[in-house]
């Protein structure tokens, strides 16, 4: 049986000896103590009445009566053969903690965080969640595979700490494939890897903005991301969104001198349109005037179903004012925690510079996995094996959910991994996202993606982690979960 080790009593604990109180009595109240505030922990094991003795300085009778005291109040357990151990306690034992007179509060910055995060729900599996990928169909054989093989070349090279850049060969195979797969040409020390989506978010607002500057941000859109830009103290400018993206020239009357647009122009998040030609050379040419930044979210752009493939914004930056953020989350997992940033060579040394005083670097086992399973040709087979999949899951949702066309109308614009079903009747698209939770199917609300649009009335869809076979019965809940809206 696994125990847990041995409690050292020394590290915070001594003797009064010639206090009034008895040397017993001491030894009890600190072990009372430890255990009943949870600093001791159910199942760890002391030491033995003769060891514990010796090491105090003290008659191993004192230490076996204390011992007998806490067993009395069913604090200690003792296994025959084994030892004496933290007994599992009632709660009703455990010290409340003290509470203070005045809370504390943390700094502005804390506070913006605190602020941005009330309502967060973790990624789940729930069916119809935005944003997760197949999970089912995670090359587990492949990447075990690669796992054991690097660790078992004993690459004690890589032990140390690396290239808060990133390992270079992955930056390599990632330059590559970028290449291939989305049209975005830059040598590999453009590439730095983050910890996802959110820690390159995080990293472009640490070296371009300083605490007040104005950043467009897409209305609606991605609320953790524009979170993230609003707890480094950016002013948040909502620039609306239309069927053509973001509009260039209703942000430039609204805040010309912003220092940073933060888009999705390939497939908008939430609604799935994709930004025109002319708004993309619109913006470009803003950025430009304005001395500013593009940060570009290219969070989904493998997957299109219908129509020609769409090119990355970054194409069409001849100038350098655009940093490229892609993602492994939707190709593989979030957990994973993978992602990059492909910047202009004159910030390279400023961007890597702020990751060593953030987090330093990604976990060089992932990293070095991730590289071989690009190199190995397992991404571009995955992600082709995606796109059909996903392509099914898609079209199977929208068809159940054309079965209830008289409560919704489905708004697809056959990419990414997610689309939009806009609520037909008078109902709140909030509530009908708290009765759909209600009933287990995680579909968020469209309007709370708008910070200033009042016209939004839908529900986000998400497809990629919904087999074909779940489409009926999840489709069945959430004509329930409308219906209980509109009757509430």
């Amino acid at each position: 049986m696994k125990h847990n080790p041995t409690y050292p009593i020394w590290s915070n604990f001594s003797l009064e000896r010639e206090g009034k109180i008895p040397l017993q009595e001491q030894l009890v109240s600190h072990f009372r103590d430890m255990i009943t505030s949870g600093k001791m922990q159910p199942g760890t094991r002391l030491k033995p009445t003769r060891e514990l003795a010796l090491d105090l300085g003290i008659s191993r009778n004192t230490v076996s009566i204390s011992y007998e005291k806490l067993h009395a109040e069913g604090l200690l357990e003792t296994r025959r053969g084994s030892g004496t151990f933290v007994a599992h306690i009632n709660n009703s034992l455990k010290l409340l903690e003290t509470e203070s007179d005045t809370q504390r509060m943390p700094s502005s910055r804390g506070q913006r965080a605190l602020n941005s995060t009330i309502g967060f729900i973790a990624d789940s599996e729930l069916p119809l969640t935005p944003g997760l990928p197949a999970l089912d169909q995670f090359p587990f054989d492949i990447w075990a595979r690669l796992s054991s093989r690097f660790w078992r070349s004993e690459p004690k090279e890589l032990l140390p700490y690396g290239d808060p850049g990133g390992y270079f060969p992955l930056r390599k195979a990632i330059s590559t494939y970028l290449a291939a797969a989305r049209g975005v040409f830059c040598d590999p020390t453009q590439v730095l890897i983050v910890a996802g989506s959110q820690a390159g978010i995080d990293t472009t607002a640490r070296v371009l903005l300083d605490p007040g500057d104005s950043v467009w941000v897409e209305d609606p859109g991605y609320i953790s991301g524009r979170n993230a830009l609003s707890s480094s103290g950016a002013k948040i400018i909502p620039i609306p969104v239309d069927s053509g993206g973001l509009d260039t020239i209703t942000g430039e009357l609204i805040s010309g001198n912003a220092k940073l647009a933060m888009v999705t122009p390939s497939h908008h998040y939430p609604l799935g349109s994709t930004q025109t030609l002319s708004r993309r050379n619109a913006i470009l040419r803003w950025a430009d005037n304005a001395d500013a930044w593009i940060l570009e979210d290219d969070y989904d752009g493998e997957f299109r179903y219908l129509g020609d493939p769409v090119s990355s914004l970054h194409t069409l930056d001849t100038i350098g004012r655009v940093i490229y953020l892609g993602t492994f989350s939707k190709i593989l997992a979030p957990a994973l925690r993978i992602g990059y940033l492909v910047v202009p060579k004159d910030l390279i040394n400023a961007f890597v510079a702020a990751r060593v005083v953030c987090d330093r670097h990604v976990a060089i086992e992932t990293q070095a996995i991730l590289c071989s399973f690009i190199d190995g040709g397992y991404l571009a087979s995955h992600v082709r094996k995606l796109k059909e999949i996903y392509n099914s899951r898609r079209i199977a949702l929208a068809n159940e959910l054309r079965k209830i066309n008289y409560l919704v109308d489905v708004v697809d614009h056959g990419a990414g991994l997610h689309f939009i079903a806009n609520l037909k009747k008078n109902v709140s698209d909030v509530k009908v996202s708290q009765f759909a939770l209600s009933y287990g199917i995680n579909t968020p609300a469209l309007s709370t993606y708008a910070i200033s649009r009042k016209d939004l009335n839908g529900l986000v869809i998400g497809f990629a982690n919904t087999p074909e076979s779940d489409a009926p019965w999840i489709i069945d809940k959430l004509k329930l979960a409308i219906h209980d809206a509109i009757n509430s």
